[in-house]
């Protein structure tokens, strides 16, 4: 068995035959979209597509976000890790609701060569920070290959220092701490639970890991099936690991910090909810990862959503299966809270 229990980590990878299905609906939506939904992203045109992902993905105003005053929302600057540098903290809550609230603490996605913490802020608001009435801090973790190896996780590691230790000012719970994150945002949670534990504090009670890019080897079989079929593929995923690694992309001492699957020790973390397609290229590397976190005596609750490509609850929101994987999540969510 491989680190996280994937027997061929080792070796060469079988040739797979064939690739999962999409679910109908979802497959329909992801066709409607054309080749270019599924265009790879490589380090020669990396530029190129993180303007257009910036153009695509603007970030809403500190106003467009408290939606008529739906929301409070503030911009917090935490020291940052080294030289000086603040890490910004877009924090938001119901308004009207008073603290100490359970907080989620959230790492956006987009490989950790894209995206920003204000563009996913009006989603987690209507579907989490609004029902279950919490608060949300999405960080604004620096991006590769500007930032590379343990930048963007040490960047997350110091805001969550940063409000655990505010939490009375801020209104938050400090006991009620869920990190969590989507595609490299799930991957930095889980970095970010290690980290934590290793470093003695804060001691978040649960990790949402949805889709999460933990394995920087890039060698799993679903990634093998999934190569030109799934939006986020092979090509992509190494695309995104050779930007964050940089020299050390191949290297075996790889820290757990940067690739969770890495990790030789599981234990001690907290309660994982851990959810992908099966479908999609970080299937098997999401199962492995579950399944260690089991071996190692700790708890995890695993949804393989069957025929989910990567992202596709964001391409078709309303779609059944996007639907029932959406109030699953907020389901385990309200559970840890309220523990």
């Amino acid at each position: 068995m491989g680190v996280a229990g994937v027997p061929w980590e080792h070796g060469p990878v079988p040739a797979p035959r064939h690739a999962p299905p999409f679910d109908p609906e979802l497959g329909a939506a992801l066709a409607a979209r054309g080749e270019g939904a599924k265009e790879p992203v490589t380090l020669e045109g990396l530029a190129a597509r993180q303007e257009r992902d910036a153009a695509a993905r603007p970030r809403p105003t500190v106003r467009e976000l408290r939606a008529d005053g739906r929301f409070e929302v503030e911009e917090l600057r935490a020291p940052g890790p080294r030289d000086g540098r603040e890490v910004t903290l877009v924090s938001a809550w119901p308004a009207g609701i008073t603290g100490p609230l359970p907080l989620l603490y959230y790492m956006h996605g987009g490989g950790m060569i894209m995206g920003n913490a204000w563009s996913v802020l009006p989603r987690l608001l209507r579907e989490w920070a609004l029902p279950l009435r919490l608060a949300v801090i999405s960080v604004e973790y620096r991006l590769a290959p500007q930032a590379q190896y343990l930048e963007p996780v040490e960047d997350c590691h110091a805001g969550l220092v940063w409000a655990a230790d505010h939490a009375a000012g801020l209104g938050l719970d400090p006991d009620r701490i869920v990190v969590g994150g989507k595609s490299a945002g799930g991957g930095l949670a889980a970095a970010l639970a290690l980290l934590t534990r290793d470093r003695g504090g804060p001691d978040p009670i649960g990790q949402l890991l949805l889709s999460p890019m933990l394995d920087d080897r890039n060698n799993t079989l679903s990634g093998h099936q999934m190569a030109g079929h799934d939006p986020w593929d092979r090509t992509s995923n190494a695309t995104a690991w050779q930007a964050l690694l940089g020299d050390r992309h191949g290297a075996g001492d790889v820290a757990p910090y940067a690739a969770p699957a890495r990790a030789t020790d599981l234990s001690g973390l907290p309660f994982a909810y851990v959810d992908v397609g099966s479908a999609e290229t970080f299937r098997d590397e999401a199962v492995a990862y579950a399944d260690a976190i089991w071996r190692s005596g700790g708890e995890a609750e695993l949804h393989v959503w069957p025929g989910a490509f990567h992202g596709s609850d964001t391409l078709a929101p309303r779609a059944a299966l996007s639907l029932e994987a959406r109030d699953t999540r907020s389901r385990w969510l309200r559970r840890i809270v309220g523990r």
